[in-house]
Order: C-alpha cells, then sequence, then structure tokens
C-alpha cells in the first residue's frame, strides 16, 4: 500500500476540472492527461482488457483466481473534478501526526482549516492529514476514490492467496456536472453490480440518494410609463418575488437537513418585461418529489389566473433514487457492511444529500451503491482527507472482492 499516497498526489497534481458549459465529452480537454496516464498506469500494475473509448471512460479487468463461478463485481470512480472552485496548481501539504488543533492553509490570506468550524477534524488527531494550501481544493473528491482503487487492485495482484472473482474498474469523466454516467457502457462493462468509491468520511456506506430535477420559471411582464401604470403594468420582478414568496420559505438547503427534502434557487434575472428564475428540486420520497414539482405548477397556475398566461414552468428531471433499484439485491449492501465490521470500520448508513453516478447507473441496469473515499469539505479550499481513511478504502475493496468470492 506504500504507492498509494504518492499515486494520489500526482493524480491531484492534474487539473482535471469540467465544465458544464462544454458539450463535448470529456468536457474539457484537460482531462484527458490524467485519463491516459491512468490507462498506462492500470496496464503497467497488470489488469488485463484495459480500455479507453472516445469519450474518455476507461475500463479495466481483473480476472478471477478461483475454480469457480462467482458474481463479477465492479468500482467505479470519476476523474474529474469540479467546476465551483480552481482545481489549478494544487500543491497539498501533509500534516503528520495531527494534533487536533488549527491548521495554517495560507498565512498570507490568513485561510485556517479549524476543528472549531469544522468538527470532524477532532477524530483525526494523531492521523496524517492532506490538505489543500489554501488556494484550491484538493481533489479527493473523486482522485481518492481513485487511487484507492488502483491500490487495492495493485495489492490483489501481489497477494495471488486472497481469492476473488472478476473484478472489472471503471473510470469516468464529468461526473461534477452530472454527465459521469451519461454514456457509460454497462453492458460492456459487465459486472453483476458495482460500487462507486465517491463518499466522504470513513465508514460511510449510501444506497439512498435525492430524486432530483431542475426547473426554470420564466415571466412575461408589462412595462408602461411608472406614473400611469396603475392597473396596466405587470412588473416582471414582482411577479418573480410573489412567486417565490409563495413557496415554502423553510424547505431551503441551510434549513434541511437528513431526509428532508427541498428547493434551491440557484440563479435569478430580470427587469419589468422579462424575470426568470432557475432552481432545483430535491427530496428523497418519491412521493413528496412529485408533489414538489405539482407545487410549483401550482404556484404558476394561481399567478396567470390573476394576471394572466405570463409565467411558463418548465421541469425536467434529473435523476432518481437509487434505493428502489438497491432494496431487491440487498445482500450487496450487506458484504459491505460485513467487509467494513471484519477490518474495524464501524459503517455509517445514511442517504445521500445529492446524487451520484450510481444512482444512474442503477437505473441503467447496475445496482451501484456508494462507498466511502475519505475526503470532507469538498468543492473548496478547506478540503482535507486523512491518509488512514484512504488505507481503510483499500481495505475495504479488498475485503468485499474477498468475501464476495466466498458468498457465492
Amino acid at each position: 500500500m506504500e504507492n498509494l499516497l504518492p499515486r494520489f498526489l500526482e493524480y491531484v497534481s492534474i487539473d482535471t476540472q469540467s465544465d458544464p458549459n462544454s458539450k463535448t465529452t470529456p468536457s474539457t480537454e484537460k482531462q484527458w492527461k490524467l485519463a491516459k496516464k491512468l490507462v498506462l498506469e492500470l496496464s503497467k500494475i497488470g489488469l488485463e482488457k484495459v480500455s479507453i473509448d472516445e469519450n474518455g471512460y476507461i475500463m479495466a479487468t481483473l480476472p478471477s483466481n478461483l475454480n469457480k463461478e462467482v458474481p463479477t463485481i465492479g468500482f467505479i470512480a470519476h476523474y474529474d473534478t469540479t467546476p465551483d472552485y480552481t482545481g489549478a496548481n494544487v500543491k497539498p501539504q501533509i500534516i503528520e501526526n495531527y494534533d487536533g488543533g488549527d491548521i495554517v492553509l495560507d498565512k498570507a490570506s490568513n485561510t485556517v482549516l479549524s476543528p472549531d468550524y469544522f468538527k470532524d477534524l477532532k477524530q483525526y488527531e494523531g492521523q496524517t492529514l492532506i490538505t489543500t494550501n489554501g488556494k484550491t481544493l484538493l481533489g479527493a473528491d473523486d482522485k481518492a476514490g481513485v487511487a484507492e482503487i488502483i491500490t487495492a487492485m495493485e495489492f490483489l495482484i501481489q497477494n495471488p492467496e486472497i481469492k476473488h472473482g472478476k473484478i472489472r474498474v471503471g473510470f469516468t469523466p464529468d461526473e461534477e456536472i452530472g454527465r459521469g454516467a451519461h454514456k457509460f457502457d454497462v453492458k460492456k462493462f459487465g459486472a453483476d453490480w458495482a460500487y462507486t468509491v465517491d463518499g466522504s468520511q470513513i465508514g460511510e456506506l449510501e444506497y439512498e440518494n435525492f430524486n432530483a430535477a431542475g426547473a426554470k420559471v420564466i415571466i412575461k411582464g408589462k412595462s408602461v410609463h411608472p406614473g400611469y401604470a396603475k392597473n396596466k403594468m405587470i412588473n416582471a420582478i414582482g411577479v418573480a418575488n410573489e412567486f417565490i414568496s409563495l413557496m415554502p420559505p423553510r424547505e431551503v438547503p441551510e434549513m434541511t437537513e437528513g431526509n428532508e427534502g427541498f428547493f434551491h434557487i440557484h440563479g435569478i434575472k430580470g427587469d419589468i418585461e422579462n424575470a426568470e428564475f432557475e432552481l432545483i428540486i430535491r427530496d428523497h420520497d418519491e412521493e413528496q418529489f412529485q408533489a414538489r414539482k405539482g407545487l410549483l405548477r401550482a404556484i404558476s397556475q394561481k399567478l396567470n389566473n390573476k394576471y394572466g398566461a405570463i409565467i411558463s414552468v418548465e421541469i425536467n428531471d434529473q435523476y432518481r433514487n437509487m434505493k428502489e433499484k438497491i432494496e431487491p439485491v440487498f445482500h450487496i449492501i450487506e458484504i459491505v457492511e460485513e467487509a467494513m465490521l471484519k477490518i474495524g470500520i464501524e459503517p455509517i448508513i445514511k442517504p445521500i444529500r445529492g446524487g451520484t453516478d450510481g444512482s444512474q447507473l442503477s437505473f441503467m441496469g447496475l445496482p451501484c451503491p456508494n462507498i466511502f473515499a475519505g475526503g470532507h469539505n469538498f468543492h473548496g479550499k478547506y478540503e482535507y482527507v486523512p491518509l488512514e481513511s484512504m488505507q481503510k478504502a483499500v481495505e475495504t475493496i479488498v475485503k468485499i472482492c474477498e468475501l464476495t468470492g466466498e458468498k457465492f
């Protein structure tokens, strides 16, 4: 496992930000640099059938070393990083034997990673932390997952006494912009089930995520001289404000947690004649999810009855809760629970307050829950990952492979 840290540090040094405004796959040319490196590395450590397609999707095989047929399982991670924060010139800091106090990331800007604010830090006292230098993200989401999968495969190759079935590995571009599974060839991958290694803190095991939709509310007003506007002007900005006021004020991201759903307005613009705002809709419960979409339509109808047909609402479903696809094959969760317990990790089973490639893949015919990669504070300069958590992720992957071979 000695290659885990240098492998991870090398990956994060390569800028792989994706771009939601691009129409290509991968969405940025710079993702190819790491993708091609990964292909070479997979071949070098001894995996077979290593391939990369024209869209940057990487697959490889570790053949079975058993004398019986067992299910083929897979492990998947994404190599792009978020466009939300710069991933250029990442220069990680290594904090050995963390003392439990403040970590100065960048003295000049007084950027400090403090347990007073980021309380999870306290549980890693005495461990080795990998942090940013306060100027970029780190990229543990999901280069930690990539490094852990490759290191686990390398460990299995070097230790053939550990028996396992056929294992497939997949690395994807553009997960951070919601396209990671769009062109994933499930049939070619050929696994009975898989796991994305893309969770946060050690022990996380997730098979439930939001149902998700995006919406745009478009309002057409009427501009009239304000001195003579009574009963004539329709101020699109004011109608937008009225629309928003009719939405439940506490059902927003900053006031919800756990299984609670929300509306999240993330963009608004307008003038008297034209206004529009964009939002996302999230809920774990399918019935409540449909009700949220219905509420937007009902508000639109109410205001159209008041002002005339001036409002249109566009709603597009984005992804669904994978729970319904995982529960019928729940043994794939039980294997992970047992694997974690056997290596001394207490599983943390909780719903994802977001999406995952595994959600889309599950509905494409590849049941695919999510397991931890070990990092915290993704998508910003306070991101960090404990080395020991990454090591445990490697051990978890290895144990999942071993237990799957034993149980079938």
